[in-house]
């Protein structure tokens, strides 16, 4: 996959390439630190990572946990794991290891590129991460806008992201919404895989036999759709007999397109909770 070309004229980008060699992480809470289990799993080096937390206690590879920011260095990039409401306490702590080298990695919900630059004014680049948990086993989607960086420098970002999953360039106004969908996302279908477990718990199944045909037949049905040549919209018909046991459930999905209705409802919200924090941020 290739990464979009940007217009680099246009967004005043400062045009320089970047490898990943050293990376410092400030924080490393469930998402950081599900994206730090799929590099290394990707075989990227422990050494690569420095990471500060203050109330983790262990990371994978026996990287060792720092209390406090190292007093000196240079990092090739900066991954920020805070909540998005620190940063601007957080920032100005780490102007000193933060240069032309560094690209700042920004995994924080809502904080646009112009946020982003506005606290780290010396940075190389800034990027937005858009990752979710399945990073730690290199199957996520990770959507990527960055303000910064020349063709090889997306080409190098691409190739690091790619260890833990699908990275994709989007356009940072569709970022909010792609937020919505590929970061949010999981925990919509979690909720599905729940609800079809509870559903069937009360029409008469155990609940540990409803859980694991729920989850199994998930994974399944998710695995096909990854291989398919149809559109899911597609698979669902083909699987259905006029009729049949799957129409008469999926009519009930279909009327009045009460599915695509509340899925809508549910992209929507996130998405404008995003745009509110990013206004959010700039305060």
């Amino acid at each position: 996959m290739q990464p979009a070309k940007l217009d680099f004229a246009a967004q005043g980008a400062k045009c320089i390439s970047m490898t990943y060699e050293s990376i410092l992480m400030i924080g490393c809470g469930n998402m950081a630190g599900a994206m730090l289990e799929g590099w290394l799993k990707g075989g990227v080096p422990a050494s690569t990572f420095t990471v500060m937390d203050p109330k983790r206690e262990s990371l994978p590879g026996d990287i060792p946990v720092m209390r406090d920011l190292p007093e000196e260095g240079t990092f090739d990039a900066v991954l920020l794991g805070v909540k998005p409401q620190m940063l601007g306490d957080v920032a100005p702590q780490l102007q000193k290891l933060v240069g032309p080298q560094t690209t700042i990695l920004s995994i924080l919900a809502g904080v646009q590129l112009d946020t982003l630059e506005s606290n780290f004014p010396t940075a190389g680049a800034n990027v937005r991460v858009m990752p979710n948990l399945a990073v730690s086993l290199g199957k996520a989607p990770v959507a990527l806008a960055e303000q910064g960086l020349d063709e090889q420098g997306r080409s190098d970002l691409h190739d690091f992201m790619a260890h833990l999953g699908t990275p994709s360039w989007v356009g940072e106004d569709r970022f909010d919404l792609v937020t919505a969908l590929a970061g949010s996302g999981p925990g919509f279908v979690y909720r599905f895989i729940d609800a079809l477990k509870v559903a069937a718990t009360q029409l008469g199944l155990e609940e540990a036999q409803a859980r694991e045909l729920a989850i199994a037949m998930t994974e399944g049905a998710s695995a096909l759709a990854s291989q398919s040549e149809h559109d899911p919209g597609k698979l669902a018909d083909m699987v259905a007999s006029p009729g049949g046991v799957t129409r008469k459930g999926l009519d009930v999905l279909d009327e009045d397109q009460a599915m695509v209705s509340l899925m809508t409802n549910c992209l929507r919200a996130a998405r404008d909770r995003s745009v509110e924090m990013a206004e959010e941020a700039r305060k």
